[in-house]
């Protein structure tokens, strides 16, 4: 089974962003063995690359490098990507 690479784009005090957090750490934890997902969250003002792609998009949620959704985070859509993706 791959390992998943989900990747959280977003910044400190965006109250969007820790309400994908939540929908993020919830999906993983729900999906336990069905899928290997790796996490990481990369704050836009640690990064001017991302700040400057993505400033107006936070929170952004990558599945291995690519945009899987902005803003808000479905967790019925997020669990069926990383299931799709761990095939």
């Amino acid at each position: 089974m791959p390992t998943i690479q989900l990747t959280l784009i977003s910044k400190p005090d965006c109250h969007l962003c820790d309400t994908a957090r939540e929908v993020v750490d919830g999906v993983v934890a729900e999906l336990g063995s069905a899928a290997s997902v790796r996490v990481e969250e990369l704050s836009i003002l640690e990064h001017p690359d991302l700040y400057e792609k993505h400033v107006e998009e936070i929170p952004v949620v990558l599945i291995n490098g690519r945009v899987h959704n902005i803003w808000r985070v479905d967790p019925a859509r997020l669990k069926k990507a990383i299931l799709e993706a761990a095939e």
